[in-house]
């Protein structure tokens, strides 16, 4: 017999991690949509400059949100829930949203390398910036703003696409170089969010990543932004999700 004075198990509050060339901007329909239905939201900044660094940040935001947690990443920040989660503590659950599920010593720039339906590579700029040692300084990646629409948000407008380019955060070269650590799929469920027309990270090794994580596999027509073009379709995957974890304890 179910005790009817017991706590009800505690909703896990959303946590949205972005990804490269972005910044949380890019959930701002998917938040209003969670808040509407009265879901707890926080979005957290990707510093952008490596798998360690980054990991290790969002860990730490991640850690100081009450309760259980359902980690959100999109592109590069599938990668960085991958390596956050087993560090924080908290998480409960684990959606990749057209992002990337690195396992154990891969580098993203090896995934990418395997795509067919990736253009990023032909897209991007390289530029510096200061490694924080006098003079010395690190390469970053952009894209290009004349390839932006058509390699990353291919299915906004135009306009829209291009105010993107125009305010998009560069992000580290080591991050695509830098082996991934113990994949927090191995020990979480997770779901993912297939965007069929995704031209940056690929839609076929974005599926093939999620298929290997052993993810609930959503499929939905549209480009690498898919949380922007289709926010309902990722909102309702990220509510499958949370319930799905409502009654889950985070491992260990």
């Amino acid at each position: 017999m179910t005790d009817a004075t017991a706590p009800a198990s505690p909703r896990p509050t959303v946590a949205l991690v972005h990804g490269a060339f972005a910044d949380s901007s890019g959930w701002n329909d998917v938040v209003g949509q969670l808040q509407a239905a009265g879901i707890a939201v926080r979005a957290i900044s990707n510093p952008l400059r490596g798998i360690t660094a980054d990991a290790a940040y969002v860990a730490s935001a991640i850690r100081q949100i009450p309760g259980p947690v359902l980690a959100v990443g999109h592109s590069y920040g599938g990668a960085i829930i991958t390596n956050a989660a087993p560090h924080a503590g908290n998480v409960v659950g684990l959606v990749y949203v057209a992002a990337f599920a690195p396992d154990e010593g891969e580098t993203l720039s090896d995934i990418e390398g395997d795509s067919k339906d990736s253009v990023l590579n032909t897209a991007l700029l390289q530029l510096q910036y200061p490694a924080g040692q006098g003079t010395q300084t690190a390469a970053e990646f952009a894209i290009d703003p004349a390839r932006f629409h058509d390699a990353f948000a291919a299915d906004l407008p135009e306009k829209q696409a291009a105010v993107m380019a125009a305010t998009q955060r560069p992000v580290a070269a080591a991050a695509f170089a830098e082996p991934n650590g113990t994949p927090a799929w191995k020990n979480l469920p997770s779901w993912a969010v297939v965007a069929t027309g995704d031209k940056a990270a690929g839609s076929d090794v974005v599926r093939s990543m999620a298929q290997r994580a052993g993810a609930a596999i959503t499929e939905v027509e549209g480009s690498h932004v898919i949380m922007i073009s289709q926010p309902q379709a990722v909102t309702d995957v990220i509510r499958q999700a949370i319930d799905s974890t409502t009654h889950l304890q985070p491992p260990g």
